[in-house]
């Protein structure tokens, strides 16, 4: 096993760093209530900054609103009816209250994603206990929703309609496991693409540094890489939103 101090060392030696390190956790100042560890840190760092750097430009984009939108107004408006759109075509005309925290996640994933494609910046998304939190936030709200409009009923989510009564026993512990496995798919999907991705990234990276003048083709690769990454870290957002969309419609509607 290789200790961290010779890890270190063999860093330091090649001047290249470990594709992991980009994902570690450093506190920035350390907070500790009641023997629970609160200490900010460059994820909690990032995530504020999404979310900031989300409100600047949808204020920018709505700020000197016009009949003839500039670029700023039509690319806020064009990710206003993309979601608007694709929640009512997906769960109905009933969901179109629950817009607001579709739109928001939607936003904020996608923020995250783009900010972590920033030379030295760090990538949220790449986390799993927070994909996996946003996931759980989904859940837990279709769960309620679910719920709350079909009290008792909602219990007939796990049979569906014109399954013979002989399958039952067979079907319904297949549509439990499906339904809270929900969860969990939603997490890892989101953050297995984003840091494969960057650990791509990085590593195609540290072959350039290793070619030196050599290293054309790397660098080719990854210019093209790194565009495929961006149209990953957009389809990874709305991924998640459709599917966040089609989850709605089952509590609403459901079999």
């Amino acid at each position: 096993m290789i200790s961290p101090e010779t890890s270190t060392t063999e860093s330091t030696t090649t001047g290249l760093s470990s594709p992991l390190h980009q994902f570690e956790i450093h506190p920035i100042f350390d907070l500790n209530i009641w023997g629970y560890d609160l200490s900010f840190t460059n994820a909690s760092a990032f995530m504020i900054a999404t979310v900031l750097g989300t409100l600047l430009l949808l204020n920018i984009s709505i700020r000197n609103k016009r009949l003839v939108p500039s670029r700023g107004q039509a690319a806020g408006e064009m990710l206003y009816e993309l979601i608007a759109h694709m929640l009512k075509d997906s769960a109905g005309k009933e969901s179109v209250r629950y817009f607001p925290f579709v739109f928001s996640l939607f936003l904020f994933i996608l923020g995250a994603n783009l900010l972590g494609m920033i030379p030295y910046s760090y990538t949220v998304t790449s986390q799993i206990i927070v994909t996996f939190s946003l996931a759980m936030m989904v859940f837990i709200l279709i769960t309620l929703v679910g719920i709350v409009k079909h009290k008792a009923r909602f219990l007939t989510y796990c049979v569906p309609k014109g399954v013979p009564k002989l399958l039952l026993p067979l079907i319904i512990p297949i549509e439990l496991i499906s339904y809270l496995s929900r969860p969990i798919s939603l997490a890892v999907r989101l953050f297995a693409n984003m840091m494969a991705g960057h650990i791509m990234l990085k590593v195609l990276a540290g072959f350039t540094v290793i070619m030196g003048i050599w290293g054309i083709a790397p660098i080719a690769i990854n210019v093209g890489l790194t565009l495929f990454e961006v149209m990953v870290a957009l389809l990874q957002a709305y991924v998640f939103t459709v599917l966040t969309c089609l989850y709605l419609h089952d509590a609403l509607h459901l079999h």
